[in-house]
C-alpha cells in the first residue's frame, strides 16, 4: 500500500500487549518504528515515582519519540471511556493532568489525548458539557507549559453506545467552545469511518484543527486491508493537505500477530 511519505507510530496499548509495558517501546523500535503512543499506562491517576521513572526511561532507552499519551480514562474494563466530562471527578482529572504534563515534559511528548467520557446517569447534560470545557481549558493551560497540545477525539457510538462526541462536527464544536489555541482534533479514521462519515471530506474540512491521526480498518478495528476502508487515497489526501504529523497505528492484530501480520501492509518503503 502506498503511504505517501507519512510517518507512522505504534500505539503500544493495543499492539505489543503480549509484552510488559516497559518493553513495548523497544519492541516498536525493533520493528522499525521511531514513534510510539500509549493510553494512560497505570490504574492510578498519578503513578509512583518509580513507575513514572521506569516509563520515561523505557522511552529514552528505546530511542523513540513518545508521540501521544492519553489522560486517564477511568475504569475501561468496567465500561468507562474518559472522565473529562464527569462533574464528580474534576479533582481526579486535574491530578492526572499534572502527572501527564510532567511525563510529557520529561519525554518531549507534544500530544495529550483527553477522552471525553460517557454521560453520567442522573446528571444534567449541560452541566457535563460545561465541566468538560472547563477541564479541557485547564488541561490546555497546563500542557502549554510543557509545549504540548490537548486532543479531542470523536469516538464512534456503534462500538460505544451513547458516546456523546461521536462525530467530527461534535468534536470540533467542543474544541471551539474550549477556545484554547493548543486544543485540536484527533482524527481517528476508524471511528470516523464506523460512523459513516466522508473521511476524505473531514480531513479537508478540518485540516487546520487536526493535530494527530490514527488508523484502524472498519468494521472490526483490524489491520488496514482487513475491512472496507480504502486507506491509500486517504493517505494521499493527508499528504496533499500538507499533514506532516504522525499517524498512529491503533488497531488489533489477530492473536497478537507477528511482524508481518501487524505491519506487513506498510511495506518496506513506509516512513516510520
Amino acid at each position: 500500500m502506498r503511504t505517501y511519505g507519512l510517518r507512522f507510530d505504534v500505539n503500544c496499548s493495543i499492539l505489543f500487549t503480549e509484552l510488559p509495558v516497559l518493553q513495548r517501546a523497544s519492541a516498536a523500535k525493533a520493528a522499525g518504528f521511531n514513534g510510539v503512543e500509549f493510553w494512560w499506562p497505570w490504574d492510578a491517576m498519578v503513578p509512583s515515582d518509580k513507575e513514572a521513572d521506569g516509563f520515561v526511561a523505557s522511552i529514552a532507552d528505546a530511542g523513540v519519540d513518545l508521540v501521544s499519551l492519553n489522560f486517564q480514562a477511568g475504569d475501561m474494563a468496567a465500561g468507562e471511556r474518559g472522565i473529562v466530562s464527569h462533574p464528580a471527578r474534576v479533582g481526579e482529572f486535574r491530578e492526572n493532568v499534572a502527572a501527564a504534563v510532567e511525563i510529557a515534559g520529561r519525554t518531549g511528548c507534544t500530544r495529550l489525548n483527553a477522552p471525553y467520557g460517557l454521560r453520567v446517569p442522573g446528571t444534567d447534560v449541560a452541566e457535563q458539557d460545561a465541566v468538560a470545557v472547563d477541564n479541557l481549558a485547564f488541561a490546555a493551560a497546563a500542557a502549554r507549559k510543557a509545549g504540548a497540545s490537548v486532543l479531542v477525539e470523536a469516538i464512534n457510538s456503534v462500538d460505544i453506545p451513547g458516546f456523546p462526541v461521536d462525530s467530527s462536527d461534535k468534536a470540533l464544536a467542543v474544541i471551539r467552545e474550549t477556545a484554547a489555541p493548543n486544543v485540536g482534533f484527533l482524527a481517528d479514521l476508524y471511528h470516523l469511518a464506523t460512523m459513516g462519515e466522508d473521511v476524505a471530506d473531514v480531513l479537508g474540512r478540518y485540516r487546520e484543527s487536526i493535530l494527530h491521526v490514527q488508523v484502524a480498518d472498519s468494521p472490526g478495528r483490524g489491520v488496514p486491508g482487513t475491512g472496507t476502508v480504502d486507506f491509500e487515497p486517504l493517505f494521499a489526501r493527508l499528504a496533499a493537505l500538507g499533514y506532516d504529523g504522525w499517524v498512529g497505528l491503533e488497531y488489533a492484530a489477530p492473536d497478537g500477530g507477528d511482524g508481518a501480520a501487524r505491519f506487513g501492509w506498510l511495506g518496506e518503503a513506509a516512513a516510520r
